[in-house]
């Protein structure tokens, strides 16, 4: 049954990339694990045409971090028992979380796990497509604030799509990879550990293959 579950398909969808991630290109991305949350740091200029709001909300950021979650839980001024029952054993409503980093990434999160990812042209479009893809727009094609985000210059935005159980943040995260042509299976990864281990052995296996070549 719990195969069943998480091989479904839920709200966002990963964008269907044909080709195997190449691990070469010129745009860097970066991974970040917060200990149960995974988010994903992408270059501020990336979203110009997709999503101007950003770039002008945020514009003196280099890079933006967006992590999906669900709506009351990650808003919430105070975690409780019944916010995280709710969150996981219901499906809820979901926003979006962008920080806008105007310094190192290492240095805006010194104590979070990072792995850094390089992307081509084809592969940065293809997961801005996914973010873009995860707000949910007005009819007049405009993304939703909600409030002012957690930390540093952040915002929460609408989301697309429901959270629950086998519906993560974590499971976002590996959606996004997954939609510039990693072979992952997004459904499984249900922590944040599960995610990050896997892009180490992948960036492992590379390097390995590489050396022999």
């Amino acid at each position: 049954m719990l195969l069943a579950l998480t091989g479904c398909a839920y709200k966002p969808d990963a964008v269907e990339y044909t080709k195997p991630y190449s691990a070469t290109g010129s745009h860097t991305i970066y991974l970040v694990n917060h200990g149960w949350h995974t988010g994903i740091i992408v270059p501020q200029q990336s979203f110009t045409q997709s999503v101007p709001q950003l770039v002008i909300r945020f514009n003196q950021a280099d890079y933006l971090e967006f992590g999906w979650g669900d709506k009351g839980f990650y808003q919430a001024d105070k975690i409780t028992f019944g916010l995280a029952i709710k969150a996981l054993l219901w499906p809820t409503d979901s926003v979006v979380h962008v920080v806008g980093l105007t310094e190192a990434v290492d240095v805006y999160f010194p104590n979070s796990q990072i792995e850094s990812l390089l992307l081509t042209d084809a592969e940065l479009q293809s997961l801005v497509k996914f973010i873009a893809g995860s707000f949910a727009f007005d009819q007049a094609g405009l993304i939703q604030p909600t409030q002012l985000g957690i930390y540093g210059d952040s915002q929460f935005y609408q989301a697309l799509g429901n959270y629950h159980a086998f519906n993560t943040c974590n499971n976002w995260t590996a959606k996004a990879l997954k939609s510039f042509g990693m072979d992952i299976f997004a459904g499984s990864k249900l922590t944040a550990d599960s995610v990050m281990d896997y892009v180490k052995a992948y960036k492992l296996e590379h390097e390995q293959n590489n050396n022999l070549h």
